[in-house]
């Protein structure tokens, strides 16, 4: 017998969703399906009874996956079957992971795993706008410990009017499209694009999205309760000796301290702070249950170096590189490092630095989506690269890790508002490496990609640069610091990660993680507010260096030339079997693209010098010139006949030349005056248009012998 729960969410505009459970997938700790319209997405949660040996953390995996026959789609490939996540898939996953992560126990250590499948898709429906409820819900009628629930929600803004969960469509519009994660009290993750919207207008969207978030969480609740679950299990995953916690606190918490005060560079610094843990080590190495002490001795020692910088910073104002709260690190730019690409910049800002390199192509090398849910082309692409010496790791750097796919989406994001895209005929790739990081590799990538582009002479609205803010805060004094452009250090040790990029006019990406419950909306005001003075000094630093893009692309940068021709000429120009759009090709060496957009044909042209293009574009129009009558043309004599000759004055265009229009005398024979192969001038005296028939003159251009 199933017994089948289900809750009815109801939008403000009418729309419901609906979570079920009971019915699929029985076996897993938790279970829901979770639907929209004919949008369905199933999400399950499994955990481990016993955490693993070591384990000093929440092993939590959260996997995404599109099924293809959700949408009646064959997937792309030779295998014709789901394979690895794509990048979206991966991305959405990431979302939920951010916002469920923080309500894990932190002695909950057991591997657990959230998995949502789409498994129907109606064709106008975000389905990621649902998985964040779906996993959390799933999460909450199970006894996995969970200090949930969740939601996520999209919001946009179409004519000053927020829309939640907007459409494809909506979002074509929309001048805002931020994913918003939250419980009932809470804000936990934000993530998103903006058109240059103020501080204020992205406050009032998150507030917005939280007043949506509210009711979905009470519904779980409901759930939950009228399934007869949600009872949490025991577990006891952590070793504790309290005399061991006292001991580590009063013998480090002061030199920890100290260390923090001193100022030193990255490396200095966790050195410093390895030589004490290894002390520590050593000092209880021997002992019983040495493996399982020395994760606790560890887990101590954190805990000290986290209390320790935290209050340097509320009690001295001061961090652990010396700068003040609201204080940026030093900052260096260069353009034109790497002098063979099409456009470079290296930005450094205290230790993290990125060198980015701009390359521009032809449409053939614009990026092919082929999702379940969104299949074209996407015309700028950027890459993050987070090799392991950046931060001096000694391991090997082997295939793409999804932080790196996070943070290269989210420069992508910021730059894509002030990207020409519909002016511009280029395919353009950006991509960042980094060099050394120590916090904000992501903003740094912003920052260096918008000065390659300018370098690349790339006509960007307006130069983007990026911040990283942070939050230090004390709930039992109620002491808060905001901190700008922060360390890597300051992200693990603090309470909340908030990336800023924009430009003078407004943010265009946000990227926010809370890790700490009551977040007041007062502390993100002001947080942007100094994410936005921190952002104007970055910006006036990078346009000391370029202000503008060059005004010329660079000499060894390839040219595309874009004309537009009939549509009925289209044929006429690939030819049979794309035979004569290949015939340019190789005898101009340039690479032609062609394309039917709006009733009309768009020509691409694209070659790495000006004569190929000269050369492609003449056979070009010469093959989409309509013919005009008296028009004189030089032709070429293909045929010849008693009664005329055939003169081909167009490529593919012949018309016949008369015996009686090739002089003004009388002749017997063609061949008097013309042979197969000549070239003559002649005039075009009539055409019809409907039979395509050319009647040509060669008298017409002679002098008329006077009469005798």
């Amino acid at each position: 017998m199933e017994n089948i729960y289900q809750k009815v969410i109801d939008l403000p505009d009418g729309r419901q969703i609906t979570i079920e459970t009971g019915k699929l997938a029985k076996q897993a700790d938790g279970s829901v399906v979770v639907k929209m319209g004919k949008t369905m997405l199933l999400a399950t949660v499994v955990s481990a009874k016993e955490a693993g040996e070591e384990v000093d953390f929440v092993p939590l995996s959260v996997e995404y996956k599109e099924k293809f026959a959700a949408m009646g789609r064959f997937p792309g490939g030779f295998m014709k079957r789901e394979t690895k996540p794509s990048d979206y898939e991966i991305l959405v996953a990431r979302l939920v992971d951010r916002a469920l992560r923080p309500l894990f126990p932190e002695d909950y250590h057991a591997e657990t795993f959230v998995t949502i499948n789409l498994i129907s898709a109606e064709k106008d429906i975000i389905p990621d706008a649902l998985a964040g409820l779906a996993a959390s819900a799933a999460l909450t009628i199970s006894d996995v410990p969970f200090n949930g629930p969740i939601s996520e929600v999209r919001v946009g803004r179409i004519d000053g009017k927020f829309i939640l969960n907007p459409t494809y469509k909506q979002l074509e519009q929309s001048d805002i499209d931020i994913m918003v994660g939250a419980s009932a009290d809470n804000i936990l993750m934000v993530e998103g694009e903006l058109k240059e919207v103020s501080e204020n207008d992205l406050l009032e969207a998150i507030k917005f999205a939280h007043q949506a978030i509210k009711p979905m969480c009470e519904a779980q609740k409901e759930l939950a309760a009228l399934a007869g679950k949600g009872l949490k299990r025991t577990y006891s995953h952590e070793m504790n000796d309290e005399e061991i916690r006292k001991q580590i606190w009063e013998s480090t918490y002061d030199r920890v301290y100290a260390i923090g005060k001193a100022g030193m560079s990255k490396q200095e610094r966790n050195r410093a702070f390895e030589e004490i843990l290894e002390e520590l080590l050593e000092k209880y190495a021997g002992e019983e249950d040495e493996p399982a002490k020395s994760v606790m001795i560890k887990r101590y020692y954190h805990d000290v170096q986290k209390k320790a910088l935290r209050n340097l910073i509320l009690n001295e104002n001061l961090r652990v590189d010396g700068r003040k709260p609201d204080e940026i690190r030093p900052i260096s730019c260069e353009i034109d490092y790497l002098p063979a690409a099409h456009g470079s910049a290296l930005f450094t800002r205290g230790e993290t630095q990125s060198l980015t390199t701009v390359t521009l192509g032809n449409k053939l090398d614009m990026k092919i989506i082929d999702e379940v849910m969104v299949q074209g082309t996407e015309q700028f692409v950027l890459h993050y690269n987070f090799p392991p010496f950046s931060t001096g790791d000694a391991r090997p750097s082997r295939g793409l890790s999804r932080r790196e796919i996070g943070h290269g989406n989210l420069a992508h994001r910021a730059l894509k508002p002030v990207m020409p895209l519909t002016d511009n005929p280029y395919a353009i790739r950006v991509v960042s490496d980094i060099l050394e990081s120590n916090g904000s590799s992501s903003m740094a990538t912003v920052c260096a990609g918008t000065l390659a582009l300018m370098d690349a002479g790339i006509k960007i609205k307006r130069p983007v640069s990026g911040i990283a803010m942070g939050l230090i805060s004390d709930p039992e004094t109620n002491r808060f610091a905001v901190l700008s452009d922060i360390l890597g250090d300051e992200d693990h040790l603090g309470d909340m990660d908030f990336k800023v990029a924009g430009t003078t006019e407004g943010i265009t990406a946000t990227q926010m993680d809370i890790k700490i419950d009551g977040l007041p909306y007062e502390v993100l005001a002001r947080a942007l507010e100094q994410a936005k003075a921190g952002r104007l000094y970055i910006l006036s630093k990078m346009t000391e260096v370029i202000s503008e893009p060059r005004p010329e692309m660079k000499p060894h940068t390839p040219r595309i030339v874009q004309i537009i021709i009939p549509k009925e000429m289209i044929g006429a120009l690939i030819g049979p079997g794309g035979k004569i759009v290949q015939e340019i090709q190789n005898e101009t060496d340039t690479t032609i693209v062609i394309e039917e957009v709006d009733s009309k044909g768009v020509v691409d042209v694209f070659a790495d010098n000006k004569e190929s293009i000269d050369a492609a574009l003449k056979r070009i129009n010469a093959i989409v010139a309509v013919p005009e009558v008296d028009k004189v043309y030089t032709g070429t004599v293909k045929s010849v006949t008693p009664f005329g000759a055939f003169v081909e004055i167009l490529p593919g265009k012949e018309g016949l030349l008369h015996i009686s229009e090739i002089e003004w005398r009388r002749l017997q024979s063609v061949e008097e005056v013309l042979k197969e192969g000549d070239q003559v001038e002649v005039k075009l005296i009539d055409y019809d248009q409907k039979s395509g028939k050319l009647k040509l003159s060669r008298k017409a251009l002679l002098p008329r012998p006077p009469k005798k």
